[in-house]
């Protein structure tokens, strides 16, 4: 994740533990390495850990939730889905989809048919894949038939979205829009077409996701998709310290809380009707 999402979610869960009488333990750790696992055992056996917040990509992994429900370790995730998802145990659900979905629609609604998305890692990452999910169906709604060669795989970074809106931009014909998985993808797009000289909107628009400053300091300013990542973290802490206190009077019969969150579509200057 980018460091604002990171920022933002630490802000919200402090906010909560401080509200409630407990302390905050931040532990970095590296999804790409398989350490991780070890570093998080020691992290259990050695320190005084109530619950634990997971964030993706580790509210997805299953090893993960294993361990700590063997070690019966209180622990929220955060992670992609809707209220109907099968997601066991205490969770906040961001409905990537039916954001993506919107975000899509309203381009289609602006006239624009070839739509390109640029995909975050899909490896253990659901967000990127629900909001590829969520573009396609608005697409096939729309009687628009999704294009291989405008789905473009790569990285949650600036530089990958620039070098693959720099490839789109050479096709025939090119888009006439982009979806990116995030607002730095997005910010890239955006540095890619003024390279080009293309202009944006006029020629190209171009949206992004999670409404990050990238969003807000880009020119234009970019159309995104709000998520209060600082509201979902500061729920994810209460969720789990009503978790532990019950666990700690024994009630141990309580359903598992759920909450969900569906990020709102932001219109900035990016975006404008398709030219005609």
């Amino acid at each position: 994740p980018n460091s604002h999402y990171v920022i933002e979610m630490q802000h919200g869960i402090l906010e909560e533990c401080k509200r409630q009488g407990f302390e905050l333990l931040i532990h970095p750790a590296d999804s790409v390495d398989g350490a991780y696992m070890e570093e998080l055992r020691s992290l259990i056996s050695n320190g005084h850990i109530a619950g634990l917040i997971l964030t993706p990509p580790f509210s997805e992994s299953k090893e993960l939730i294993e361990t700590l429900d063997d070690r019966d370790i209180r622990h929220v995730r955060i992670r992609s889905g809707d209220m109907e998802s099968d997601s066991p145990g205490p969770c906040i659900l961001i409905d990537d989809y039916r954001a993506a979905y919107e975000i899509t629609r309203y381009l289609v609604c602006l006239g624009h048919r070839d739509i390109a998305f640029l995909a975050g890692s899909h490896e253990h990452d659901t967000s990127s894949e629900n909001r590829q999910r969520g573009y396609h169906a608005a697409l096939t709604d729309a009687d628009i038939k999704p294009q291989a060669s405008l789905i473009v795989p790569g990285e949650y970074t600036f530089n990958s979205g620039s070098e693959r809106t720099s490839t789109l931009l050479g096709q025939q014909p090119p888009p006439t829009a982009i979806f990116a998985c995030n607002d730095e993808i997005a910010s890239g797009a955006l540095f890619a077409a003024r390279i080009k000289q293309v202009a944006v909107p006029q020629q190209l628009s171009i949206v992004g996701f999670e409404d990050s400053p990238f969003s807000r300091q880009s020119w234009p300013k970019l159309t995104t998709a709000h998520q209060p990542n600082s509201e979902i973290a500061a729920n994810a802490a209460r969720i789990l310290i009503e978790s532990i206190r019950s666990s700690r009077q024994g009630n141990t019969d309580k359903d598992p809380a759920r909450m969900g969150f569906q990020p709102e579509i932001v219109v900035r200057d990016s975006t404008c009707p398709a030219a005609t």
